[in-house]
């Protein structure tokens, strides 16, 4: 299912500095970078991995669980969330999550690659597959139903492998995932604020700033270079970014640092110089600052007593 593409250390022993990174690595035959199981066959095969000791981790690829039966806790970004029935996990590439000691929660669990979705998915998609969307979503009970029945069709269909032409097997696989994911974007109570500037002028000039600020948030931090690498006006770039979330540029790029911050004072266990620098600032003490402004915490008290319970 994973592999780790952490890089050893010229010693031979991994770089401690950073949480493993986990590509994609189905099952041999598994095609075309989706996966779909269940929660507790995942437990079953797994024995004791990755729970014992917990470790946290990233990874490359969508985590998506229904939980039909029982309770499934899970952190994600260094926060406890609680998924009852009913509830979704969604786990996005690059967050920091680490699984707790099975449970006893069932239900359907798919794990995809973001370039199997198709570009007119993917953009109708984006305001729930970006890295600032909810971890639990709990859409209506009106959709309950047609999402757990469409879920389970997915699972079906994966498992009939060789029933049918290659290609026509994963049309369809892909067909059903996209169905499930834009009914579970679109239900009432999961939809993302901004969601309805997606396909606007205003929502694309949002989607195209989110996408920088993901590939440059260690070195541009204002909000003029944003402007500038994406060709627009500051007013433009920020009335955008009040559109979708109702938050100014230099909030959002403050939020994406300090989420880093978190993830490697707290996962990785940096020390706060390390974090300062890479995270571009001038120097341990300017950082002290920025995260104790945020946090009501100095980078050393979160380091030692994190506080990991969250909703």
């Amino acid at each position: 299912m994973m592999v780790d593409k952490r890089h050893p250390a010229p010693n031979g022993r991994a770089e401690p500095a950073e949480v493993p990174l986990y590509g994609f690595q189905p099952p041999v035959g598994t095609p075309f970078g989706l996966e779909v199981s269940t929660v507790e066959d995942f437990f079953a095969q797994h024995d004791d991995w990755p729970w014992n000791p917990p470790r946290p981790g990233r990874a490359t690829f969508h985590y998506l669980i229904a939980v039909t039966e029982g309770e499934l806790l899970h952190n994600v970004d260094h926060l406890t969330r609680t998924v009852a029935p009913g509830q979704w996990l969604w786990v996005r590439p690059g967050h920091t999550q680490c699984w707790h000691p099975p449970g006893t929660a069932r239900g359907p669990f798919i794990l995809f690659e973001p370039d199997v979705l198709t570009h007119g998915t993917a953009r109708l998609l984006a305001p729930l597959t970006s890295h600032d969307a909810p971890a639990v979503l709990s859409p209506h009970p009106d959709d309950a139903t047609w999402l757990h029945q469409t879920a389970l069709q997915l699972l079906d269909e994966h498992r009939a492998l060789g029933r049918r032409p290659l290609d026509v097997h994963h049309a369809l696989r892909r067909s059903l995932l996209e169905a499930l994911l834009l009914r579970l974007a679109n239900a009432p109570g999961t939809t993302p604020t901004g969601a309805a500037t997606a396909g606007t002028g205003r929502g694309d000039a949002y989607g195209r700033f989110a996408d920088a600020l993901e590939l440059h948030f260690r070195e541009v931090h204002r909000a003029a270079d944003y402007a500038e690498l994406l060709g627009c006006s500051v007013r433009t770039l920020s009335r955008a970014a009040r559109d979708a979330t109702g938050k100014g540029v230099r909030d959002l790029i403050g939020e994406r640092r300090l989420l880093e911050a978190r993830r490697l004072l707290g996962g990785a266990r940096w020390d706060a110089r390390s974090v300062a620098a890479h995270l571009g600032f001038s120097d341990t003490a300017n950082f002290g600052r920025f995260f104790r402004d945020r946090t009501g915490l100095t980078p050393a008290a979160f380091a030692s007593g994190e506080d990991t319970a969250g909703p």
